[in-house]
């Protein structure tokens, strides 16, 4: 007997949210339910949107967040810098709002709350692409290379300024990088080690004695 899957559908577009329910409403082993729902069991949110905005980011963010919850994301564009958002989010099945169809929606409904991964094939591509890039940026550049625990010695230096109460900017014109490579580095070392903002990374690293 197939278990039920919970379903909540999340969209800013009334007749984007109609059009979804219509799929999905009557559907076996799948049970809709309202946005407010706690999930219960295996519960999958339905997001759909036109593209990923901020605050499309921030339902994404607390969506996934939910213990139980897995998310599908149905949009009709996604550029690199937010696919690799929505990846860093947890979102683990997305699908192009024009190839939404209904066995397609509930196809990756079914793979998302098994927990398995589904892109599209472009989106695998992309993907690939940015981890090449990537893995040469890394070859290229061994003195910076990122440890997989603790702080790369370009991670402490911007740590320390952080800690002398530097912004972003006199962080970038004192080591003389980019301010993006600033953000880069911040955002890398949070992600990496879960840590919530930069005073709780200042926080880290004294703790672990890099500063």
């Amino acid at each position: 007997m197939a278990v039920t899957v919970t379903v909540t559908v999340h969209s800013d577009d009334p007749l984007a949210l109609a059009g979804a329910l219509s799929h999905l409403r009557h559907q076996p082993a799948l049970e809709v339910v309202e946005p407010s729902t706690p999930p219960a069991g295996d519960s999958v949110a339905v997001v759909l949107t036109q593209r990923v905005d901020e605050s499309t980011a921030v339902e994404l963010r607390r969506l996934v967040r939910e213990p139980g919850r897995r998310v599908v994301l149905v949009t009709d564009q996604l550029r690199e810098p937010e696919l690799m958002a929505v990846l860093e989010f947890g979102v683990r099945t997305i699908l192009w709002r024009a190839e939404a169809t209904q066995s397609r929606l509930i196809g990756a409904i079914r793979s998302a709350a098994q927990g398995d991964s589904k892109l599209p094939p472009d989106l695998l591509g992309q993907l690939i692409a940015h981890v090449s890039r990537a893995q040469r940026a890394a070859s290229d550049q061994p003195s910076m290379a990122v440890p997989a625990v603790g702080l790369a010695p370009r991670e402490v230096d911007v740590l320390k300024l952080v800690a002398e109460g530097l912004d972003t900017q006199q962080i970038a014109d004192k080591l003389a990088y980019s301010e993006r490579t600033i953000k880069n580095v911040l955002h890398g070392v949070m992600s990496r080690l879960q840590l919530r903002n930069r005073a709780h990374a200042v926080a880290y690293a004294l703790r672990e004695g890099y500063i």
